[in-house]
């Protein structure tokens, strides 16, 4: 059984892609699983059902900037590998705020690496030898292809938000500790993922909520904007088939190869919507307006994952036909899940349109 007696760290579990992935390590290998998350308000650990009762799987409660905290973890269960998924993520709001991006993704990502590093070092040479930290990372530390081209390992660096330059922060501080003090890390970098449980601040879960609402459904600029869609499940399996067999020093990209406009997105969730849950308004497309673009707006993403097919294997199974079939299936049938978040004081306001950050 894959990862049999070993105990992974994944930090950030309570949030979208680290609780996709530790459902899969739960289900599907034999990992023990620490789940390191602050509970942020995208944090949730009803994203987890039935791991509290699982003997492989444990909860703490950490912020990553703190030292010390981490230090008294790693003390407790020493980790054979650290998957690193913590990190404010939505763009709308690093324009607005920058200053948690930089605590969090820069400041918080340097003390996980020293922690570590700690432990590494402590470790006999054996077990030096099989540990990991995978740091995942976006492909938005890229910035924004033309109309042509595909973003590949090697594509320089160009992040525009401040939450894509916290992100390629990150990895830099990742590489360097890697040639510096031979710290074993892999690094991904991943396009936009969509699936079950996805706080309703991104794009295809806020289209869905407003839809099932039929709410007025408002698309950035014109609509234009492309994206590689990568259902979560999809990443959690490629995350977990990186941090067995990576190689150390490697940076993989994993996309879904499934370029879509912001725009088709938006209608298909409307006629999937049309379909299964009729509305009261006429057809959903009727809903959607558009409202005045997010600032510095990356025109293009697109991944090419060659190398994580060629080297381990992996391919995504999800079309975007069918994830998203799937993801607007769920949270029809999980109302009750987004209508908590909704309760507790989210309300889908806009956000990000501030040129003037916030001190």
């Amino acid at each position: 059984m894959r990862f049999d007696k070993q105990t992974i760290f994944v930090t950030g579990g309570a949030g979208f892609i680290g609780s996709a992935v530790i459902r899969h390590l739960l289900a599907d290998t034999n990992a023990s699983v620490v789940n390191i998350d602050k509970l942020t308000y995208a944090g949730s650990l009803s994203t987890l059902p039935g791991a509290p009762g699982n003997p492989r799987y444990a909860f703490e409660k950490q912020c990553i900037c703190d030292g010390p905290g981490l230090r008294r973890l790693f003390e407790k269960y020493q980790p054979d590998a650290v998957m690193h998924l913590a990190a404010e993520s939505h763009v709308d709001r690093s324009i607005d705020g920058p200053a948690e991006f930089i605590k969090t993704n820069i400041v918080g990502t340097f003390t996980l690496l020293q922690e570590c590093l700690r432990h590494w070092r402590g470790l006999s040479a054996d077990k030096r030898d099989r540990f990991r930290l995978l740091h995942v990372s976006t492909d938005e530390v890229f910035g924004s292809l033309g109309a042509e081209g595909l973003f590949t390992e090697t594509t320089p660096y160009a992040p525009n938000s401040p939450y894509s330059a916290s992100k390629a922060s990150s990895d830099h501080l990742v590489r360097a500790w890697r040639e510096t003090y031979e710290l074993p890390t892999v690094v991904t970098n991943c396009s936009n993922n969509y699936g079950p449980y996805q706080f309703p601040e991104k794009l295809i879960p806020h289209m869905i909520v407003r839809g099932l609402a039929e709410q007025s459904l408002p698309v950035y600029g014109d609509g234009k904007q492309i994206r590689d869609w990568l259902y979560v499940e999809d990443h959690a399996s490629a995350l977990t088939l990186v941090l067995e067999r990576g190689r150390a020093g490697e940076t993989y990209n994993i996309g879904g190869s499934n370029e879509r406009t912001n725009l088709h997105v938006v209608e298909r969730i409307c006629d999937v919507l049309d379909r299964l849950v009729p509305g009261t308004r006429g057809p959903r497309r009727n809903l959607i307006s558009f409202v005045a673009d997010r600032p510095g707006h990356d025109r293009r993403y697109a991944i090419d994952a060659t190398k994580i097919s060629r080297e381990l294997g992996w391919r995504a199974r999800e079309d975007f036909e069918s994830g998203i079939e799937k993801t607007i299936h769920w949270f029809c049938q999980n109302r009750s899940w987004w209508q908590e978040i909704i309760d507790h004081g989210y309300d889908g306001s806009r956000v990000g349109l501030n040129t003037t950050a916030q001190v």
